[in-house]
């Protein structure tokens, strides 16, 4: 599961690298960040002192032991501690 903020942070057209990316996009359930999600989202930030809302997000829609792929781990690890949430982050 994403949102449409981190599929616009990775799509750039879905060709040549990108390929596998198309393939992939249409398996994944993509919610909107919403006004919900967006206020869920800033209350993260606050509990983590961070500030990039679109990883608030994401973490917000992980479950406990979920796997996120992400370029930026260490952002995404203070979120999941200040949320509470044992999630696995991999690297890509």
């Amino acid at each position: 599961m994403t949102h449409g903020g981190v599929v616009g942070q990775v799509w750039r057209g879905g060709r040549g690298r990108q390929a596998r990316l198309a393939s992939f996009l249409p398996g994944f359930d993509v919610r909107a960040l919403d006004r919900d999600l967006g206020l869920r989202a800033g209350v993260l930030l606050g509990k983590a002192g961070s500030s990039d809302v679109i990883d608030a997000a994401l973490v917000l829609l992980a479950e406990e032991g979920d796997e996120i792929l992400t370029s930026d781990a260490e952002d995404l690890r203070a979120l999941a501690l200040a949320a509470g949430l044992a999630v696995e982050l991999t690297p890509v």
